[in-house]
């Protein structure tokens, strides 16, 4: 079995029944939030999809954008979207860079190295990253 997506971290923001925390990212689904779709389970407190999916309905907590990633194989991506003004740059990647899956982060960082200069030409993209991390 895979290991699962929150290992031991006891500081983790997931819930201790989050599905995150027993499957890999891929292994569940991740919806907006609780609804008649994913009924809790007493029996083992848990949320399921009809077919039996697992699934989490705290996105914010574990980082992934809404999907169904082990329903319906659905492919992990998360769409970088730059705020309207340069001051508000650095503020709004550090909030996405730091609440995002580790899974993500490559990608998230690609897409900032290509769409910040093309949004905000003369920005340097190294020293921006680096203030948003740092």
């Amino acid at each position: 079995m895979a290991e699962a997506f929150v290992n031991d971290d006891v500081h983790h923001m997931a819930c201790g029944v989050c599905p995150s925390r027993r499957f890999p990212v891929g292994g569940f689904d991740v919806y907006e939030r609780p609804s008649k779709e994913c009924p809790f389970n007493p029996e083992d407190g848990h949320r399921y999809a009809a077919d039996g999916t697992p699934v989490c309905v705290h996105p914010e907590r574990v980082g992934l954008p809404v999907g169904r990633y082990k329903s319906e194989n659905a492919p992990l991506a998360m769409a970088l979207k730059l705020p309207n003004t340069e001051a508000e740059l650095v503020p709004y990647l550090r909030d996405l860079l730091y609440g995002a899956a580790p899974v993500l982060l490559d990608d998230l960082i690609e897409q900032a190295t290509a769409e910040i200069p093309r949004v905000f030409p003369g920005v340097d993209v190294l020293a921006t990253l680096r203030r948003a991390l740092s």
